[in-house]
């Protein structure tokens, strides 16, 4: 009768182990060259694969976090590659949405940390004492430029491109309300700039425009309004039932406004009591001003659109962005001063200008452009509405993706400075995907001006009015090519 053996631990059935067998996880480290081979391995897998280094050499639960991490950043990084072929709105959606900006940011911050955990845990398992000795700082020096390269990138990311974008949509779109769907086929926007200082006691619209995107083709109109218009018609509103005839000058020696549409803002806020809240009472709520609500409703009147939103740029600001582009490039077709004009009637502008914008080709940085803006005391107000329009679509084409990514932090921190808008921040995604589309054609642009528009901007009649808003809807709407005999 035979006795059955006892069973066998599994670590007494484990074959013994020998040495150098697994080159990874059991090296000779009494040779330097086989540990000098395994440590050009070990690095190069944590730099191109994070994560693999330690399931071969270290610990496995900390390589498959590692492995895990990078899948994830993979798969991330495809997803979105894909998205922005067959599914751009989604992908522009996130991109400016705060919420997904923060959560992409804490998410690259966090891999960035594990890399560097990943990193030092490689160099541990190296043994630098073990390798050559000549390829020890080498070793040393190349784990420290992967670690620069992989988490100085992910970190870079995280800190210079989604966080300024992130607090720069917070501190631009602030209005949360659902947005508005378009008008007859476009977006319209009243695009407004204000030069708040030369020592201004009020702030008045020196540049307004509305600039009108359709809403499938992107093409963009700019419809350009004299800041002096006369007797501007009002749409349906507060301001209508107030100006039912148009908008009339109010003479006073404390606080009058002439016809102008730039006068609104006198007439609206810096002359009212309770500064226009009885007027507009949910213009602040709306990231809006009465100002800013009084003058859409002029130029819905004058153009016969509707102008749901506005964007408001401070001239006083505007050089910042400029500067944050790398400057901009014009023709400039004759010689401007610059400086804030003569002191009294008659005075040539070689004893007041500070300094001359010369013609021909210019590659203007923010002050200069600033002043190509501005200056207006050697010409007229219909010369300096063509720079201002010519401007916006020098810095409209120079903002590509490439300028702006390279530039970002300072773009947005003088967007931040210079723009005010009620645009919901719902619908960036969407006007982000319309402005690339916009950028493949060219703008079209219609001046109220009398040579433009055969308008008298000092004395307009409705007759005129009428015939601009013809003029709008022929450049918007404008007739189907009929079919030729050969076609």
């Amino acid at each position: 009768m035979s006795t059955a053996a006892p069973p066998r631990s599994p670590r007494a059935a484990a074959e013994p182990v020998i040495v150098g067998e697994q080159p990874m996880r059991r090296p000779d480290t009494r040779s330097p060259r086989v540990m000098t081979r395994r440590a050009w391995w070990l690095l190069a897998l944590n730099f191109l694969v994070p994560g693999s280094a330690q399931v071969l050499a270290g610990s496995r639960r900390l390589g498959r976090v590692g492995l895990t991490a990078t899948l994830i950043m993979w798969v991330g990084v495809v997803v979105a590659a894909v998205a922005a072929l067959v599914w751009p709105t989604l992908l522009f959606t996130l991109g400016t949405n705060a919420a997904a900006l923060l959560a992409v940011q804490l998410v690259l911050l966090a891999y960035a940390v594990l890399w560097v955990v990943l990193t030092i845990d490689t160099l541990r398992l190296i043994r630098l004492v073990n390798l050559r000795a000549g390829a020890r700082p080498l070793v040393a020096t190349l784990a420290i430029v992967g670690l620069l390269v992989g988490s100085g990138g992910a970190v870079y990311a995280a800190q210079q491109l989604l966080a300024p974008a992130r607090e720069a949509i917070a501190s631009i779109f602030t209005n949360n309300a659902p947005p508005v769907p378009p008008s007859n086929g476009y977006y319209n926007f009243l695009l407004l700039g204000a030069d708040s200082g030369l020592g201004r006691d009020s702030m008045r619209f020196d540049s307004i425009s509305v600039v009108s995107v359709n809403a499938e083709t992107g093409a963009v109109h700019i419809t350009g309004i004299p800041r002096d218009l006369a007797y501007a018609p009002f749409a349906d509103g507060p301001m209508h039932d107030r100006y039912p005839d148009g908008f009339e000058g109010h003479p006073s020696p404390t606080c009058g406004w002439g016809p102008g549409i730039n006068q609104l803002m006198n007439a609206v806020e810096i002359c009212q009591p309770d500064e226009g809240k009885d007027i507009y009472p949910d213009a602040a709520a709306n990231s809006s001003t009465p100002a800013v609500e009084a003058t859409k409703d002029a130029a819905e009147g004058i153009l016969g659109i509707q102008i749901p939103y506005y964007v408001f740029v401070d001239m006083k600001g505007f050089a910042d962005i400029v500067d944050a582009l790398g400057g901009v490039d014009i023709t400039v077709q004759e010689r401007l001063p610059k400086g804030g004009g003569p002191t009294y009637e008659g005075e040539p502008a070689e004893d007041w200008a500070i300094g001359w914008i010369e013609a021909g080709p210019q590659h203007m940085d923010g002050d200069t452009a600033q002043w190509y803006a501005r200056s207006r005391y050697t010409t007229s107000d219909w010369d300096r509405m063509r720079r201002q329009r010519e401007l916006q679509q020098a810095i409209l084409a120079q903002a590509n993706p490439a300028n702006v990514l390279s530039r970002f932090q300072a773009v947005a921190a003088a967007g931040s400075d210079l723009v005010k808008t009620d645009i919901p921040d719902s619908m960036l995604g969407f006007l982000v995907q319309l402005g690339v589309k916009a950028k493949e054609q060219p703008v079209q642009t219609l001046e109220l001006t009398p040579e433009g528009a055969g308008i008298d901007t000092d004395n307009p009649t409705p007759d005129q009015y009428a015939h601009v808003r013809d003029l709008i809807q022929q450049a918007l709407y404008p007739p189907s090519p009929s079919p030729t005999s050969g076609g």
